[in-house]
């Protein structure tokens, strides 16, 4: 990410007129958001950006890439970088103990979803902006996280608009090969229907498999108690019916999310096409809105096939959040061990007698609060190699415990305790949350600068591809160039980390791996 003082330029589109035209107020404002000429009009939005981005290549202030961004890229223009009012203003919001405002939709590439845009006047969105950069300005960690959120939004946008190359053919043939043929109206698949009526003849009654209250019964019927059909339970029983019902349940739930109707809303042109909502979640990871991007599940990674003569790199952070424990709390021993390619060696090493496992389970227990079994004696071993570590995190949870709110290495807030938290709340239940907070959104903080940083070396250098996907800690070059792209994650890296945290010697090593199929091993961490 560059740091470069870019002119601002804040542009507000006007609702279509009755020509279906677009028009535009544009004002160049200076880094505090003082207007640094008059408020021009111009009548064509997009050709107005496309025009002002080649010329100077302005940093654009917007109210929401969400609302913005769709129309300008479908008609062919793109951007390097934004302020997104909405998402800033959300991160200020929780900073001052306020809940987030009410954020734009975000919307895809499909037509006519930019007139959801909220009409606003000009002279209230550089009220708005100036307000935010006095907000921001003096505080570098936190002129990062935004300007790290905004780029997000932009590619998140962009990556919603392209898609991802998905085979709807491959995906056809594994829906009809596992569910039998589509089928019509309100029908159930075929090998769904049979699976139901092999339930019933299991229980000898007629059982409807999804209905809860029904598979209780009919256990019960059978002389055996279940106090729920979650499937850890279901694997305790030896009757017939289990695995039946287990399979009904990975069925209906191939056919209800990903089925033919999912593959007629979100796959069109051979790409998967989701609605990425960046900042989604109260510690900066992103969420989708409509196609679970975010959650690909097994079975649809076989339909996920680059073109032809092309192939992805996938990469993701191994470790991520003991590294980010590291470097936050700058545990000497910690941060040796985290410029090492394993992490869990040298900590087995030091304290466990080179039991990985146990290594393992202790740095994750101190993370995520697991203090019952073995974890509590071997978060005692770890916290007398590593107190510094241990006690960054654990006074972050009795922050939590007494009602306080933590921060990130950049400066998200988490929300606030709620009301009457001092009186009947759970303390030690927003101890573990804010225990891990602070690691989980500083590493989504890295993240995102990681994401930011690829894409601006993916715009100037078209030879090495394009972003189709990000997942926390995972990024997805589509390529005819693997070891072009493979360098530019392996510099943008080293940036997102020299940013975060300067000269450390904390290593954030990517597990990269060249795919024709996203389904292909990558092996594990």
């Amino acid at each position: 990410m560059e740091h470069t003082v870019w002119v601002r330029t804040v542009v507000v589109p006007h609702p279509a007129d009755g020509h279906d035209r677009r028009g535009a107020s544009v004002v160049d404002v200076d880094p505090s958001g003082k207007p640094l000429g008059p408020i021009r009009e111009y009548p064509d939005t997009t050709a107005a950006v496309a025009r002002l981005e080649a010329e100077s290549g302005p940093r654009w202030v917007w109210t929401s890439t969400a609302t913005v961004y769709p129309e300008l890229l479908r008609a062919g223009v793109r951007v390097r970088r934004c302020h997104d009012l909405s998402t800033t203003g959300a991160i200020l919001a929780v900073r001052k103990g306020l809940p987030p405002p009410d954020t734009d939709e975000p919307v895809d590439e499909r037509p006519g979803l930019f007139d959801a845009a909220p009409a606003i006047d000009v002279e209230t969105v550089l009220a708005r902006f100036a307000a935010q950069r006095r907000a921001i300005t003096g505080d570098a960690r936190l002129e990062l996280l935004t300007a790290a959120e905004s780029a997000g939004t932009l590619a998140a946008a962009e990556m919603s608009f392209d898609g991802l190359p998905f085979s709807a053919q491959a995906h056809r043939r594994l829906l009809e090969d596992t569910l039998g043929p589509r089928p019509l109206g309100h029908e159930l698949p075929s090998r769904i229907a049979e699976v139901v009526e092999e339930i019933s003849a299991a229980f000898g009654r007629a059982v409807n498999p999804a209905s809860h209250t029904e598979v209780l019964e009919a256990f019960r019927r059978e002389g055996i108690a279940v106090e729920s059909t979650r499937k850890h339970v279901l694997e305790r029983i030896d009757h017939p019916a289990v695995p039946l019902l287990l399979r009904h349940r990975d069925l209906s739930k191939l056919f209800s999310t990903n089925g033919w109707h999912w593959l007629d809303s979100w796959v069109h042109d051979d790409r998967f096409r989701p609605v990425y909502v960046p900042g989604a979640v109260v510690s900066g990871r992103w969420a989708s809105r409509g196609g679970g991007a975010l959650q690909i599940p097994k079975a649809l990674r076989s339909s996920v096939v680059a073109e032809p003569g092309r192939s992805f790199v996938v990469a993701d952070a191994g470790q991520l959040e003991p590294r980010i424990l590291a470097a936050i709390s700058g545990d000497r021993r910690m941060v040796a061990a985290a410029g090492t390619d394993d992490l869990y060696a040298p900590i087995a090493a030091t304290s466990f007698g080179g039991d990985r496992a146990k290594a393992k389970v202790a740095v994750l227990g101190v993370l995520y609060g697991a203090t019952s079994g073995d974890a509590r004696a071997l978060l005692t071993i770890l916290r007398r190699s590593f107190p510094t570590a241990v006690d960054f995190v654990e006074r972050a949870a009795r922050a939590g415990e007494r009602g306080e709110v933590v921060h990130s290495w950049l400066g998200r807030a988490c929300p606030p305790a709620p009301d009457g938290f001092h009186s009947h709340g759970d303390t030690h239940a927003r101890g573990r949350f804010t225990r891990n907070f602070v690691v989980q959104a500083t590493a989504a903080e890295w993240a995102l600068c990681l994401l930011a940083e690829l894409r601006r070396r993916l715009i100037s250098d078209p030879e090495a591809g394009e972003l189709v996907f990000f997942q926390h800690d995972e990024v997805v070059v589509h390529t005819g160039n693997p070891e072009l792209a493979s360098s530019h994650i392996t510099g943008a890296v080293e940036v997102a980390t020299r940013l975060m945290f300067g000269d450390t010697q904390v290593r954030f090593p990517m597990d990269t791996a060249v795919r024709t199929v996203y389904a292909e091993d990558s092996g594990d961490e």
